[in-house]
Order: C-alpha cells, then sequence, then structure tokens
C-alpha cells in the first residue's frame, strides 16, 4: 500500500524563500528542522511497532551536516559512518563512538585504528584483508559482516548494491559470506551478526525483504552448521522518497513486511537477533530543499522544430550532481522575485551554469512570464547535494540554513573564495 494522497515534502512559503534567499543568498540548501525530526520518529515508530527488537541507525552519507547529525542522534538514531572524516563529523558534535557504525568498502588501516581507538560501537566488515588488520590489531569491537545476498533491486544500476557481482561485502552464493564468518571466529574477532544493504530509492520493497530474509536463512544455517549465534540482523536502508510523482510504499507496511520476512526466515532457529535498519534518504530528502536565483532566460530553435525555453539558474552540476550522475529527476516550484504573482505554464528546460551541458531538469511546466531575479525552489534535496557538491568551476560550495520555530540560522557556511584556494601550494620559480 502506498503512502496516503498528500505531499508530504517540505517547501517554504513564497514570504519565507523570499527572507532566505535575501538573508542568506542563493544557491542554498534549506532544511525544516522539525520535519527532519517528526520524519525519525515516524520511522523509529513503524519499526518498533513491527518488531520491539529494532534499531533505526541514520545512513550519514546522505547529509553529513553537523547539525543534520546533532538532530538524528537526539531523536535516538545510531550514526552509519563510510569514512574516518564521517565519523569525524559525528564526534565532532558530541556522538559518542558507542554510537557510531563503521561501513566502508576500502577501510585503511588508519581508519581502522582510528575508529578502535576512540571506542567505535560496530564495524561492519567487507573484505578479507579488513578481517586480517582487525585481527593483526587484536580488536575487540563487535562485528558485522557485510554480505552479498544476490539480490537485485528495481533501481538505477549505479546505486544497486546487493546483487551476486557487487564491489560491497562477501557473496552468500559462492561460499565467501561463511568463509569470513569462519575465518574471523578463528582469529577472534567478535562477531555479532551480518548485514547487508540492496540498493536505494526502492519503491518495491520486494529486494530488501528478500535480502533480510537471507541474511535470516544464512543465520540459521550458520547456527546449524557451525553453532553461531547471530545477535544483529541489518537489513540496511534504501526506502524510496518523492522526487516527482513517486508514491513509495506506506512506512509502517514497509516496516511490517521488513520485520515479518525476517522472523518468518528465522523460525523455529531460536535466534532472536536485533533487527537494525540504515535509512539516510528517506529520513532527511523529503526535509530539504534548494533555492536558486534565476539567471538568463534563452529561447532557442529546436532541430525537431519549435522553440526551446532554456530557463538558467545560479547552481547546478556542483551543488546537486545527482541529474548528472543517474538521470534523478525532481519537483521544481517557482516563486517571483517581486510581488507579482506567476501566470500560466508551458515546457521548459532548466539548466545549471556550469561548462557542461549541465542539465538539470528537462520538460518540466515552469511559468510563461519567469524573469530573471525570480527564485526556483528544487524539492526533496535534503539528501545527496550537500553530502555530494564540489568545487567545479570553481565555484564555492552553498549555505545550508535550518529553519527552525525561533527562525532560520546558518548550519553550514558558504564557502568563501579564500577557502576554496586555501588548500593550494604554488612552488617557487613557477
Amino acid at each position: 500500500m502506498a503512502e496516503p494522497e498528500f505531499d508530504p515534502r517540505w517547501r517554504p512559503t513564497a514570504d519565507l524563500a523570499h527572507e532566505l534567499a535575501g538573508q542568506f543568498g542563493t544557491p542554498l540548501y534549506v532544511i525544516d528542522e522539525n520535519h527532519f525530526r517528526n520524519r525519525i520518529r515516524d520511522y523509529i515508530s513503524a519499526a518498533r511497532q513491527a518488531d520491539p527488537n529494532s534499531e533505526i541507525t541514520f545512513a550519514s552519507k546522505a547529509n553529513s551536516v553537523l547539525a543534520v547529525l546533532k538532530i538524528a542522534h537526539s531523536e535516538g538514531c545510531l550514526i552509519d559512518v563510510a569514512s574516518e572524516g564521517e565519523l569525524r563529523a559525528a564526534l565532532a558534535v558530541g556522538v559518542p563512538a558507542s554510537a557510531c557504525h563503521m561501513h566502508g568498502n576500502n577501510k585503511s588501516r588508519e581508519e581502522i585504528e582510528f575508529a578502535l581507538s576512540v571506542g567505535i560501537n560496530q564495524i561492519v566488515v567487507d573484505n578479507f584483508e579488513e578481517i586480517k588488520t582487525l585481527a593483526e590489531l587484536k580488536a575487540t569491537t563487535p562485528l558485522v559482516l557485510r554480505l552479498a545476498p544476490g539480490v537485485l533491486p528495481i533501481t538505477n544500476e549505479k546505486i544497486s548494491t546487493g546483487q551476486q557481482d557487487t564491489k560491497f561485502g562477501f557473496s552468500i552464493h559462492d561460499g565467501s559470506a561463511e568463509k569470513a564468518l569462519l575465518q574471523s571466529l578463528n582469529s577472534g574477532l567478535q562477531v555479532e551478526g551480518f548485514h547487508c544493504h540492496v540498493g536505494s530509492q526502492l519503491l518495491d520493497p520486494e529486494a530488501q525483504i528478500s535480502a533480510g530474509q537471507r541474511l535470516a536463512q544464512f543465520a540459521a544455517e550458520m547456527k546449524s552448521t557451525h553453532g553461531f549465534i547471530t545477535k544483529v540482523i541489518n537489513a540496511g536502508g534504501g526506502r524510496a522518497v518523492r522526487y516527482t510523482n513517486e508514491s513509495p510504499i506506506a512506512l509502517s507496511n514497509y516496516c511490517q513486511q521488513l520485520a515479518q520476512g525476517v522472523r518468518r526466515a528465522l523460525e523455529g532457529t531460536g535466534l532472536n537477533p536485533k533487527l537494525v535498519q540504515e535509512p539516510g534518504r528517506s529520513l532527511i530528502a523529503e526535509s530539504g530543499v534548494t533555492i536558486y536565483t534565476i539567471g538568463s532566460i534563452k529561447f532557442v530553435e529546436s532541430p525537431s522544430g519549435g522553440t526551446k525555453r532554456h530557463v538558467i539558474v545560479n547552481g547546478g552540476l556542483a551543488d546537486n550532481p545527482r541529474p548528472a550522475m543517474y538521470d534523478a529527476k525532481y519537483a521544481v516550484e517557482t516563486v517571483a522575485g517581486d510581488a507579482r504573482e506567476l501566470g500560466e505554464s508551458s515546457s521548459a528546460t532548466v539548466s545549471g551554469r556550469h561548462c557542461e551541458s549541465d542539465l538539470l531538469f528537462d520538460q518540466v511546466m515552469l511559468p510563461n512570464d519567469l524573469q530573471p531575479g525570480d527564485l526556483l525552489i528544487v524539492l526533496t534535496t535534503g539528501a545527496y547535494s550537500s553530502s555530494m557538491a564540489s568545487n567545479y568551476n570553481r565555484y564555492p560550495r552553498p549555505a545550508t540554513v535550518l529553519v527552525r520555530d525561533s527562525g532560520p540560522v546558518i548550519v553550514q557556511r558558504a564557502e568563501s573564495y579564500d577557502e576554496m584556494l586555501a588548500r593550494e601550494v604554488l612552488p617557487e620559480g613557477i
């Protein structure tokens, strides 16, 4: 069953959009605090109603702005980090390492040593080299083995990670998963269970449910064959959000189906592991928008006949690479830069300012009377915009503003040109 027929995405009112653009400039990432907190509360409630022995971990790769991490932890999430940098970000806002899980498919020895030194709660082991390193370091930290369950989800192939030939984890199919478990146990490491993540933006939950079941079946096999008691099954994240007109399955149904699938596979085994989920996008994406200012508007002849309208904004590939990487679609709205009312709409192409085609959104309906200086608001950009931003064409990265009951506040300053150039070293004699 899909979510109810209403749009739960957050967007600013016209007055607030004007205020934010005027006070902080554009392009601008904006996150609504109450919306984000409510999404977390809803998810935790749904997970625990489906299975009281549930845990929610926020996938910080979706958005690792410090204020976002602080809010997620304050609402009861553990923090999933995929690098030393993401771990340091969590530590910087007072999230204890004991509330963090460390991922990564190519962790360096230095990253592992740092995580162990600060008391990481759990390391998700991805490969045999990591097992060797952890054994050499005599690690006593709880470990979870990342497994490839051989499930191919319905999503963009670039964000599909659970198939048999994925670069992530140990394959169940070819025996690597069992070998990894035995090698870890024989090395004296503290394995607690198993993890998988099959992909992102999953409208159909069947792949994640199937993957959770496969982990549970593997856990049952490892108990039967080797006497291993699984304490943790982590089914990852991936539930879809609304970018345009998608209809994700209702959160309560999603959690119920996942929990029931895992528990059915464990029936009769005596195993009662903690069921962990790792949502990132589905917690933060719909709580955020990006505000751009429209610059030039061009009308050009199309080779197929007719005229194409290019609406060009003061951002693009560097602050949101997902359209270029995944052909990602977004809903866009407009606000006049003055008090005038905008009229009827027709098809337009929204392009960015970078030295590529930098096509952001093609064939979207925009008012015919848009003018330079009007605002374009892109919905559902709370995830994978700020965290994937770059300095392409030497554009500084945008600010992030948090909308609070007391008013909007900066939580990540816009990058200055001096900050952008501070890493450069010019040798003498050039």
